[in-house]
């Protein structure tokens, strides 16, 4: 009897790895940074998905700027941006934590990509550690809970660019913004992000990645208007 393949799950935590490398044929970005990140072996499937359907759809917004990219991870999302847009400079990638394996990560992007050398500046520390200045574009994917606000007032006291992709709302920490009558609680958090940004004199735009690849998909781009 043949066997019926198995679905190839975009939102599975699994690592990439060498076996991994035929899944992704032909010569887009996409399907390189695939590979790159195949070839490192150790970047989580739903890390590539979610990071390259973030950063292609920030790139439609915002052009240009130095990145800072917080709760960063494997830096992946500042890779994925410099490529897709060459005239941003660089980028800081920050994490509270070090993340041994983002170096080997970088190591085989660099590989394919030997432009953005020197470019990219990996740091451990909170995300109040790092200068933010008004030409930037501040970005974070799945920064939990409360700290997707704290992201958020890093960019507005600069009069940043911002793109934030929450998760883990949490009625304890995280401003519901009195909606919790109409709407569940992760919904009503981050409609009222959405209503802070506005008020701060933001031009906003709401999207959503697949829900394959998470279910927490509310994507906040948010623009100064006075720029």
């Amino acid at each position: 009897m043949r066997r019926i393949p198995s679905r190839f799950d975009p939102g599975s935590r699994s690592l990439l790895t060498r076996r991994d490398l035929g899944r992704f044929p032909g010569e887009a970005l996409f399907a390189r940074v695939a590979r790159a990140v195949c070839e490192a072996g150790c970047l989580p499937r739903k890390e590539l998905f979610e990071s390259w359907e973030v950063a292609r759809r920030v790139r439609r917004r915002v052009r240009g700027r130095r990145v800072v990219e917080m709760a960063a991870g494997h830096a992946l999302v500042s890779h994925l941006l410099l490529l897709l847009d060459d005239s941003s400079p660089s980028a800081v990638a920050v994490d509270e934590k070090a993340v041994p394996s983002a170096a080997r990560v970088a190591e085989a992007i660099l590989r394919r990509w030997p432009r953005l050398a020197g470019r990219i500046d990996r740091k451990v520390g909170d995300v109040d550690g790092v200068a933010v200045q008004a030409d930037d574009l501040v970005v974070s994917v799945h920064a939990c809970g409360a700290l997707s606000d704290q992201v958020l007032d890093r960019a507005l006291a600069s009069g940043a660019a911002v793109a934030l992709l929450p998760c883990c709302h949490d009625a304890s920490t995280c401003d519901a913004g009195g909606l919790l009558g109409f709407l569940p609680l992760p919904l009503a958090v981050d409609a009222t992000r959405v209503a802070r940004l506005r008020e701060s004199g933001y031009e906003v735009t709401t999207q959503v990645i697949p829900a394959s690849i998470t279910p927490q998909n509310r994507l906040l781009i948010g623009l100064p208007l006075s720029r």
